[in-house]
């Protein structure tokens, strides 16, 4: 079963014929909201609003871990996670999706693995060349084909701390790095679907330039606002393609 987790703007989600809501309490603590068991495109998905109802939860403040295993108790084996990003990539304009096949992470302090360190306990090393899922990111880029998207194929998603905006000499220097979009939110959560051998992809919806590229003196929130309201709109298209190339 298909889970959807939704980003910023994502707290409710169009299209959703929503049969029951269920509220999950894990080892980890309580997830961002209560799981949202509904059909989508005639199929069964469970969404999970990542920021919780009212958008209330910062980035650092996401209990990454609790959603992730909440998805997995409730029977969902592939999570889609929808990101709001800012574009690095001269490609990649505001009101674009891509589908990132990389990650590096900048975060720091947050709770990024379910290994339980102390005692006698091994240290667990768990190979991450590959962070997204190869079959779900195939679906996701044929999904966005068919329905006619303009979109980036591969790029790497760099994970700040939030919840504040990044400098352009940050953004500068993650371009440096190989950076194509940046996000707050995709790291601890790519990791923790890998270790709990979860089918992880991620769309990435450009919903502004990232501090200083294409010229801009400032990011217009208000902007930002507009550009991620006509991408909310067109992302029930895109993910009922995705469950047909699924099923």
């Amino acid at each position: 079963m298909l889970g959807i987790i939704g980003g910023s703007g994502l707290a409710q989600f169009p299209g959703l014929t929503i049969e029951r809501r269920e509220v999950v309490r894990t080892p980890y603590g309580a997830p961002s909201a209560a799981l949202v068991f509904g059909r989508l495109a005639d199929a069964p998905v469970v969404f999970l609003a990542r920021h919780g109802h009212g958008h209330t939860l910062p980035p650092h403040r996401i209990n990454y871990r609790a959603n992730l295993w909440a998805l997995q108790q409730a029977g969902v084996d592939q999570v889609l996670a929808i990101a709001t990003v800012g574009g690095i990539h001269a490609d990649f304009l505001p009101g674009m999706f891509a589908v990132p096949d990389q990650v590096i992470d900048y975060t720091w302090g947050r709770e990024m693995t379910y290994a339980e360190y102390g005692g006698d306990a091994p240290v667990v090393h768990l190979d991450f060349s590959h962070p997204y899922c190869h079959e779900l990111r195939a679906q996701c880029l044929s999904a966005l084909a068919t329905v006619g998207e303009r979109f980036l194929p591969t790029g790497t998603y760099g994970a700040t701390q939030g919840p504040r905006l990044e400098t352009p000499a940050e953004v500068e220097r993650m371009a440096r790095d190989g950076v194509d979009m940046v996000g707050m939110t995709g790291m601890p959560e790519a990791y923790l679907a890998h270790e709990l051998g979860l089918c992880y992809a991620t769309i990435a919806a450009s919903v502004n330039w990232a501090a200083g590229r294409n010229g801009q003196d400032a990011i217009s929130m208000d902007a930002i606002t507009t550009v991620q309201t006509d991408l909310v709109a067109r992302l029930p298209t895109v993910l009922a393609e995705i469950i047909r190339q699924v099923a």
